[in-house]
């Protein structure tokens, strides 16, 4: 049976010791001293945030051993953006990745995943032929638990989500396999009851809350965190492929205008002009479809206090014509700079 594992706050953090015990039904959890508080200089609390967007198109080019199809790569630039990701989390050394993403889909409240360890297959059902998944990681359930309480504690409709065998769904897997392929940090994954696909943009503003509650309950947990935002940008895409998937010929932006708008808000984060940011989400929504109406971007921004001055744009790609850019912004990094520039 798998046990309950609940991460302490201080000094302390975990690793999985051999994930060849898969076979065996369980994985062995052991607790490490930290040791200190990371080479960036920072404590607790959110060290960084991550748009990583979840096209399952580049799990399948990776070719993991956990995805069923094989490939011929493509998608390089994006593949690649996130093997930067991959660097900075490590820098880090977060002690949890908390993720929001636009298909675990619930229509009345926003749901925390609590179950420990959660594993099973995970199947993309527009591309199956693409993503055929095994996923197995582990729930920071302390603060899983934490975030959900807190949320409602701030006014919203809130759930742990507390059933085992629930299949996580593939935006979620997607992008946590795309920032940390050996699987052996934690993980707090949210749903989108402000879903791209039967509400308006008003919603956005419980993504306002829920990002600040996820902020308490990080900082009342001493969890040392990462957060990733797992959407694409604009979001009209192509209803036929080509024989190859991965053929790179056949890969360009929807139209001019879809892609016009999404370089307006690429602008922005680049400039670090969060503010407008914040004002120009609605306005990029309706006149792009934008996955981002699911609140994943306006969560992770909350959550970081929509600080102004941050933001790089690692890469942007077209993924059967949507919008998808790896984009980061490093909280820890800038708290150690102006350190070093006091002294």
């Amino acid at each position: 049976m798998p046990r309950v594992f609940h991460v302490p706050t201080g000094d302390r953090t975990w690793r999985v010791r051999s994930r060849d015990r898969e076979t065996a039904g369980e994985r062995e959890a052991v607790w490490e001293p930290r040791g200190d508080q990371g080479p960036l200089g920072a404590g607790s609390g959110i060290v960084a945030g991550y748009l990583a967007p979840h096209p399952p198109h580049l799990v399948y080019a990776e070719n993991p051993p956990q995805n069923e199809p094989r490939s011929q790569g493509g998608w390089e630039g994006l593949r690649w953006a996130y093997e930067d990701l991959r660097n900075r989390l490590r820098a880090h050394r977060a002690d949890v990745i908390v993720i929001h993403a636009p298909h675990w889909i619930t229509m009345v409240g926003h749901h925390v995943n609590c179950v420990p360890n959660p594993r099973g297959l995970s199947v993309e059902p527009i591309f199956p032929h693409l993503l055929r998944f095994r996923y197995d990681f582990r729930t920071d359930v302390e603060l899983a638990e934490a975030i959900a309480e807190q949320a409602a504690d701030d006014g919203l409709v809130t759930r742990k989500l507390e059933i085992e065998g629930v299949r996580v769904d593939y935006a979620t897997i997607t992008a946590l396999h795309l920032l940390n392929p050996d699987w052996d940090i934690p993980v707090v994954s949210l749903s989108a009851n402000n879903n791209p696909y039967y509400y308006s943009t008003s919603s956005l503003e419980d993504m306002e809350i829920l990002g600040v509650a996820t902020r308490k309950a990080i900082e009342a947990t001493g969890r040392r965190a990462v957060l990733a935002a797992s959407n694409s940008l604009s979001h009209f895409h192509w209803d036929r492929e080509p024989e190859l998937p991965e053929d790179m010929a056949y890969e360009h932006p929807y139209d001019n205008h879809q892609y016009r708008w999404d370089m307006r808000l690429l602008e922005l984060i680049r400039a670090g002009r969060t503010t407008e940011l914040r004002r120009f989400i609605p306005e990029h929504i309706e006149a792009t479809e934008s996955e981002t109406k699911a609140g994943s971007l306006t969560w992770l921004l909350a959550a970081m206090g929509w600080p102004e001055g941050l933001g790089e744009v690692l890469a942007y790609g077209s993924v059967i014509g949507t919008g998808n850019a790896v984009c980061a912004w490093e909280i820890a990094s800038t708290a150690s700079e102006e350190v070093q520039n006091a002294a």
